[in-house]
């Protein structure tokens, strides 16, 4: 019997998803639980499961559409039968399947590689961006390859092509000179450059929660260089063997974390929220930890994290993050934080004015680490000059419930248990 596939309901306050990526075809053999595609919600990425082994005969919601829960997206059959897509018809119409980014497709190409038959590129399954690029180049589309939804031939099908086979004729536009023509390397010039894009579903919840924070929110920002030389040679002499008992990489991260849920719980006012007007101070520490995904940011949560050992912290942040970037973070998992740590100096920034992840009261960015010269006092009021790992930290806050005086407490204690680390890693 067919097994229909539905939106499932990621969550108690959740009741739509969008469908961002099929990662089975109609006619594809799918395993019980096997991923079989992708959906994005007002709180999490995720990869849904298969419910049944079969064979995906259809598929009725394309990528990019948005439906409510329990709706039935694709079917599961027994054989392949009879195989089609939304908005199929029984009068013999060419199946088609929307494109992600939402342009429209044409039939797909019926040539097999190698193959160069009189056919118009612009009736070939493709996008103009696709278009674009093979008419710059001279490709005939014809020749191309399709990877995508029904043979439609995608970005990194025509940019494959072009690394392999190079442009067919003279190419219809002036080029950017070759390496062997100007002596250097230059960089790779983005396919998007000149284009529209529309925005994700997860770009457009960052954009509206972001605006949401600045204009609820009045921000002010306080900044601490912390010298991290003492963590630096901690980490550096127990990592090999943390690794080995634990199962997870040392990094500077559960430091940071610990350093936190030790000032949180000294300072109560820095993990509050204020709600209708009222200062909820929270009975636990949730600490969201910011991940970057390749397609945009999500915010992953350690809960209780005053109750975790350091090597709890380390494996539970190394855990969420790799399922953050996988997409197999459950909603509970990624939303309820009272306070949140964002790495802005892994890219080598000093440091960064984060803002703040409602409805918390505080954020902390986390800059560059890196080493440099640091005049030290000793007690006799000695200066001396040394080389120390240096990290800045910033601070945003909520100024309508944290006055600077507060923040600058718990910079304070949160510097001084980095400084002056004394806790066991084990």
């Amino acid at each position: 019997m067919p097994t229909d596939v539905v939106m499932p309901q990621m969550g108690e306050s959740i009741f739509e998803g969008t469908i961002t990526k099929w990662l089975k075809q109609p006619g594809d053999t799918v395993e019980k639980d096997e991923p079989l595609f992708e959906i994005s919600t007002d709180k999490v990425d995720a990869e849904i499961p298969s419910p049944a082994a079969g064979v995906l005969t259809e598929i009725r919601s394309p990528e990019g559409a948005t439906v409510n829960i329990n709706t039935v997206v694709a079917v599961i059959g027994e054989s392949s039968g009879e195989i089609a897509t939304a908005d199929a018809t029984a009068a013999g119409q060419p199946i088609e399947t929307a494109a992600p980014d939402g342009i429209d497709t044409v039939p797909e190409p019926q040539a097999a590689e190698g193959a160069a038959p009189a056919q118009d590129p612009e009736s070939i399954r493709s996008s103009p961006l696709v278009r674009k690029i093979a008419k710059e180049h001279g490709v005939n589309l014809a020749r191309v390859r399709g990877t995508g939804s029904a043979g439609r031939i995608t970005k990194d099908d025509i940019l494959g092509h072009l690394s392999q086979k190079g442009p067919s004729k003279a190419p219809a536009a002036p080029q950017v000179p070759t390496k062997a023509q100007s002596g250097t390397q230059l960089p790779a010039v983005s396919s998007l450059i000149g284009t529209v894009q529309p925005l994700t579903k997860m770009r457009a919840i960052i954009a509206q929660r972001m605006k949401e924070s600045v204009t609820t929110a009045p921000h002010a920002h306080m900044v601490y260089k912390i010298d991290m030389t003492r963590i630096a040679r901690l980490r550096e002499r127990e990592r090999a063997s943390f690794e080995q008992r634990h199962g997870v990489k040392l990094t500077y991260m559960p430091f940071i974390a610990a350093a936190a849920v030790q000032a949180l719980r000294k300072f109560p006012i820095v993990n509050s929220s204020l709600i209708d007007g009222q200062i909820h101070y929270h009975a636990n520490i949730h600490l969201g930890i910011a991940v970057a995904l390749e397609w945009g940011l999500i915010v992953p949560v350690v809960r209780e994290a005053e109750k975790r050992s350091f090597v709890e912290l380390a494996k539970t942040i190394n855990d969420l993050a790799t399922r953050a970037r996988s997409k197999k973070l459950t909603p509970d998992e990624a939303s309820g934080s009272t306070f949140t740590l964002t790495n802005a100096g892994v890219f080598g920034g000093e440091y960064g004015t984060p803002i703040i992840n409602q409805p918390e009261s505080a954020i902390l960015a986390i800059g560059g680490l890196r080493k440099e010269p640091v005049v030290l006092t000793d007690d006799d009021d000695n200066d001396t000059i040394a080389i120390r790992s240096m990290q800045y930290y910033c601070l945003g806050f909520d100024h309508r419930t944290i006055d600077g005086a507060d923040a600058g407490r718990f910079m304070v204690e949160f510097q001084g248990a980095l400084e002056n680390w004394d806790k066991p890693i084990e």
